[in-house]
């Protein structure tokens, strides 16, 4: 974290080097008070912009910067074979021993899982951990209940020039992206519309953008195998957590999140409303219920 208080007035991205390229990554910064870290979901369509409404709801209280995860976010990606293993060395990157400390984290997603393994790896180096509808396993693994030797070929093929952004684009279209969030991500199909519709097509037609989707997608960048693993990290955790999700979160994904809610010392509140994406479409709700939790002292 002592990377970004260095130049936390003024930073507007941050580099971090990764099997020889130099990535560029977004950052946002709110507020005054203590340091808090927004962390969204991997997905096609996401970016640290996905975190700005509660984002703008904490600044009252805290100082708090959001950041795209390597590979995704708007700006040009360099072309990497992303894995987990990415996305654990840049949370260690990130999360480098500060003064002050980090005193929280808030995290979606895969990155809630991520963050959580983080937390039980280098205990102490997040203060409170906030999980917002935390996934560790990809679209396509979650529906077809498992992997399958196609998805890796599937990640394979859009690798390659020519016809692997023809199948991306394909994937990524508006009828497509409208789709997908209608069914997983957002409650109301309405609300994805106009500009927020065109911010998340211009985040999937960034350079770059299809090596780590396409990974995600197909469960190669999955932080976990099973769901004991998820409950066993849950368990081993000293960090104080909170979970976040709501009732209308996918049955396979809400399945995953009612298990880790049963963990004994994870506090954990299921809103009435809200799908994968609730911290954005629902951000004054889960405000209210994080920032009891985030006022606490550690």
């Amino acid at each position: 974290m002592s990377r970004l208080i260095d130049d936390a007035a003024h930073a507007k991205a941050l580099a971090w080097t990764w099997q020889g390229k130099t990535i560029e990554l977004g950052l946002d910064w709110r507020g005054e008070g203590r340091r808090i870290l927004l962390l969204p979901a991997l997905s096609s369509i996401s970016t640290r912009r996905e975190m700005r409404p509660l984002q703008d709801r904490l600044s009252a209280r805290f100082r708090t910067v959001a950041i795209d995860w390597p590979g995704f976010g708007d700006l040009a990606r360099p072309r990497l074979d992303w894995s987990p293993e990415t996305y654990r060395a840049f949370l260690e990157f990130l999360l480098a021993p500060a003064i002050p400390p980090l005193h929280a984290a808030i995290a979606a997603g895969h990155g809630a899982t991520f963050a959580l393994a983080h937390a039980v790896k280098n205990p102490g180096s997040i203060g409170r951990l906030v999980l917002i509808a935390p996934t560790w396993r990809g679209p396509l693994p979650t529906m077809m209940n498992g992997e399958r030797p196609i998805f890796r070929t599937l990640a394979r093929t859009v690798d390659l020039p020519v016809i692997g952004p023809l199948i991306y684009k394909l994937n990524v279209s508006r009828f497509v992206i409208r789709r997908m969030a209608a069914g997983h991500v957002y409650v109301d199909p309405a609300w994805l519309h106009a500009d927020r519709l065109q911010e998340k097509l211009a985040v999937t037609r960034a350079r770059g953008a299809r090596f780590a989707s396409v990974r995600f997608v197909t469960g190669m960048l999955d932080p976990l195998k099973s769901r004991e693993q998820l409950l066993g990290l849950a368990q081993e955790a000293t960090t104080p957590m909170l979970m976040v999700y709501g009732d209308q979160t996918p049955s396979r994904s809400r399945s995953e999140m009612q298990s880790l809610a049963a963990v004994p010392g994870l506090q954990s509140v299921c809103l009435p409303t809200g799908k994968l994406s609730l911290h954005e479409e629902f951000s004054d709700a889960v405000a209210d219920v994080i920032t009891p939790f985030l006022s606490e002292d550690n």
